[in-house]
Order: structure tokens, then C-alpha cells, then sequence
């Protein structure tokens, strides 16, 4: 039986956007009957225990991190919605913030009633000028329908919600990094502790979650764990840290696939699945060699490599918050898949990451700012048929040692730096050994001298 979607059952109705619409398919009874008969501590608990984690990036349960919020706190208490959403090739809370913005908005209200905040900062990308402007709209008719404002519904409890553009930077994607451009500063990250749920947003205690997340806080509320828990894949038995990977799930398809899209599932779908059947398969009759499962920065999948025992490859993984780590890979990031054909040069590829993260690492750290700058020079020489066989085992050493898990850095920004590039050299070495003993450039490389040429 084919799923149902739920996150995206509203996007293709007219007028998807707005307040009247969203109503009429029992919009904003969900925080209704929430303010009216569960106290915040309920809705924790909701949450808690139906198993969501965070969809953005990295898989924390949110109703834990609810927790982690200072008992009897005066307040204020902020709630801070990331819509920073940076990491290339991902589009899902995009789809989200403009086709159906009150479905998000209503899980805003119901995570601040939960943590008992008067106040949300809701984070956009600045390059995200259409849902920027759906979610002004969406906001004032909630301000004239006395949907926020002062005692909401009747029921006393207050709410006002702040949209901010941000200013066009990746690292604003890290949550004390968000924080440092909402409070009009540099987006640095934050060394942790304090984490943000002590001291966040203007020194006061705050829960950064995603767009994606809060939309499905509000199918929670709605539906119920039970449902919620019906969906996905449950912990592994063998792995005690194991939460689960529950719910329904925003994959983007990008790259050389057949048709780019954004469709729901539920989690664990494989990436042979979605490639294949989802996105109508490889473009111009060729075949996959490398897949990005989450975003650049989890690292690639060899299609072609065989699981230990089993006659399945790196293409069947399924895509929760444990397959891609099973293959190397970082995680499952914001699920967003990018496909690389059989004709495109991982050379390239690599220039192209490399490229992106030493563009974007902030600099604060020097592991990081200079680490990314040394990885994009070194293959950036072997694009241009000047690299040597001890630059992959170089490569290799600068990845395994930048990053907050080695130590070095404060996020993880760097982390996401190495981990394409390490995967991509430990999965493909063959094919960059061939290239640097051919000593020539790559065909992205000369295509670049001919346009210059012309």
C-alpha cells in the first residue's frame, strides 16, 4: 500500500499558504485542544516518548532536548526555529515555509507553550526570499485572527514570533552560530558549555529546532506517538545507544537523477529506492557511481561496494539516522541526496566540496581555516594534472584531524569539511590514482580554459 503523505498531504492545494485554507483542514485545533486540556509538561512528554529527533542534521530527540531547560526559570525563554537551512542540495524546509507555513507555525506555538516561552526567533536563509514572504503573510494573518499576540484563544497564554533574515552564511546552519547573527554579531560559534538551553539567545536559556522538526511536532500533537511510532524504523536491539529512527521523513533528490524532488516517506526508505523508483532513475541512461546520502557534508556511498556479508552494496543502505554510519558515512544528515553518475570525476567532485567548505568555514578556528584552504589547494593542483600520489594520504591526515570530534574545532563545520573528503579518497583511491598518474587536468578543468579561451 503506497504512503500517504503527511508533512506534504497540503502543499499542492490552492492556496496552501494561507490562514483560511489551513483552517479548513483543521489547522490550529491541534494547539487548540493542547492549550485547553494538556498541561506543558504534557506536551513534553508527548513528544518525549513518541521518539522524534531533530531533522536537522543531528538526529538529537527533541523532547530530551526540551529538557535540558532550567526548572522554574523566571524566564524569558526563547525558541529559536533554524530556517537556515545552508547545506547544499537540501530543500525540504523550504517546501515547507512556502507552501504550507501555518502547518510549521503551529508546531512553533506548540514547542513554546511545551518550554513555556512568550517569544520565537524564526531563523530564514536571506536567499530564501519566497518563504520569507509566506511566512510574513502567514504570520499577520495569525496576528489579526488573535492567533498570537496576547492570550491566545482565551486560554491566557501569550506568544508573539519574530521573523529574521540571516545573512547568507553556512555556518548560521550551527545553532550558537544562529544565535551570534541573531543577536547582530558575527556568526561564530559558541564553545559549549554553556549549551543553549542554559544560555542561548541574549544570555537567556533557549531550544534551537528546525523547521521540519516543528512540523512534525504538530503531526505528533495531532496524531499521537502511537502513530508516529508506526512509521520509521525501531532501535536496534544490539546498539544501546540506538533511539530509533521514527516518523515520516522530507528526502531531497538532487544531482544526476531523472527528477529532482522533494518527496516524504517514512524513515529507513533505501537509497536504491528512492533513487530508482522516486526520482525515475539515473539521467541520460547511465548509472549511479557515487551518492551524498545527507548533504555534503555526511560523505559519499560507493554503489558498487558490497556490504560485509551480504550480496547488497553501499546503494541499499537505508537512509536513517543509523544506515549511512554504517558505511562510513557521518549520518543522515538532512537527507538530502545528491546522485554522481558514472561519467563525472570524483576529482571534480572533491574540488567542488573542498571548494564550498573553505568558502564557508568562518575562520575562528585554525584547524578548520586553514585545514579546508590546504585540502582545496591540494586538489585543486591534482585538477590540473599536478598532483602526487602522497597528496591522498595527506588529504586523508588533514580530514581525520580537523573537527569536533578529534577535538580541534569548536563545531562541526570542519567535520563536515573531512568527511567527503576521506570518504570519496578511501572509496574511489583508484580512480584519483589514475588520475594523478595520467597528469592530466580533469574535463572540468579544460572546460573552464575553453570558456575563458572564447
Amino acid at each position: 500500500m503506497p504512503y500517504e503523505p503527511v508533512l506534504l498531504a497540503r502543499v499542492d492545494k490552492p492556496d496552501s499558504h494561507r490562514l483560511d485554507g489551513y483552517c479548513a483542514d483543521g489547522g490550529y485545533s491541534t494547539i487548540e485542544r493542547a492549550l485547553k486540556d494538556l498541561k506543558p509538561e504534557q506536551v513534553v512528554a508527548l513528544v518525549k516518548d513518541s521518539g522524534l529527533r531533530g531533522r536537522g542534521g543531528a538526529g538529537f530527540p527533541c523532547g530530551l532536548k526540551w529538557t535540558f531547560l532550567p526548572k522554574a526559570h523566571p524566564g524569558p525563554i526563547y525558541l529559536c526555529v533554524n530556517a537556515d537551512e545552508s547545506e547544499p542540495c537540501t530543500y525540504n524546509n523550504r517546501i515547507l515555509m512556502e507552501k504550507d507555513p501555518h502547518q510549521v507555525l503551529e508546531g512553533v506555538m506548540l514547542a513554546c507553550y511545551a518550554i513555556k516561552s512568550q517569544k520565537a526567533f524564526f531563523y530564514v536563509r536571506y536567499e530564501y526570499g519566497d518563504a520569507f514572504r509566506a511566512l510574513t503573510s502567514a504570520i499577520d494573518e495569525m496576528y489579526a485572527a488573535r492567533l498570537l499576540g496576547q492570550n491566545i484563544l482565551g486560554t491566557g497564554f501569550d506568544l508573539d514570533i519574530v521573523l529574521h533574515r540571516g545573512a547568507g552564511a553556512y555556518i548560521c546552519g550551527e545553532e550558537t552560530g544562529l544565535i551570534e547573527s541573531l543577536e547582530g554579531k558575527r556568526a561564530w560559534p559558541r564553545i559549549k558549555p554553556p549549551f543553549p538551553a542554559i544560555e542561548g539567545a541574549f544570555r537567556k536559556p533557549t531550544i534551537v529546532n528546525n523547521v521540519e522538526t516543528l512540523a512534525c511536532v504538530t503531526q505528533v500533537i495531532k496524531r499521537g506517538k502511537e502513530w508516529f511510532q508506526s512509521l520509521g524504523v525501531a532501535p536496534d536491539p544490539k546498539n544501546p545507544r540506538d533511539a530509533g529512527s521514527y516518523g515520516p521523513k522530507l528526502y531531497t533528490l538532487a544531482g544526476h537523477v531523472n527528477e529532482p524532488k522533494c518527496v516524504e516517506l517514512p524513515m529507513g526508505v533505501t537509497i536504491r529506492e528512492l533513487v530508482e523508483q522516486h526520482g525515475g532513475g539515473v539521467w541520460k541512461g547511465r548509472k549511479a557511481k557515487a551518492i551524498n546520502p545527507g548533504g555534503l557534508s555526511m560523505g559519499f556511498v560507493n554503489v558498487n561496494t558490497k556490504l560485509k556479508d551480504s550480496d547488497l552494496t553501499e546503494y541499499d543502505i537505508p537512509l536513517d539516522f543509523n544506515g549511512p554510519g554504517r558505511v562510513g558515512c557521518l549520518g543522515l544528515g538532512t537527507a538530502a541526496v545528491t546522485v554522481i553518475d558514472d561519467q563525472t570525476s570524483m576529482v571534480d567532485v572533491l574540488h567542488n566540496v573542498c571548494q564550498f567548505f573553505s568558502h564557508e568555514s568562518c575562520g575562528q578556528c585554525t584547524p578548520c581555516r586553514e585545514g579546508t584552504g590546504w585540502m582545496l589547494k591540494i586538489v585543486e593542483r591534482m585538477r590540473h594534472g599536478r598532483g602526487q600520489r602522497e597528496d591522498l594520504d595527506i588529504l586523508i591526515d588533514v580530514a581525520d584531524r580537523i573537527g569536533i570530534m578529534p577535538g580541534t574545532t569548536i563545531c562541526g563545520l570542519a567535520d563536515g569539511a573531512g568527511w567527503p573528503v576521506k570518504t570519496a579518497i578511501r572509496k574511489f583511491r583508484d580512480e584519483f590514482e589514475a588520475a594523478i598518474a595520467s597528469g592530466e587536468k580533469s574535463r572540468y578543468a579544460k572546460s573552464l580554459n575553453l570558456a575563458v579561451a572564447h
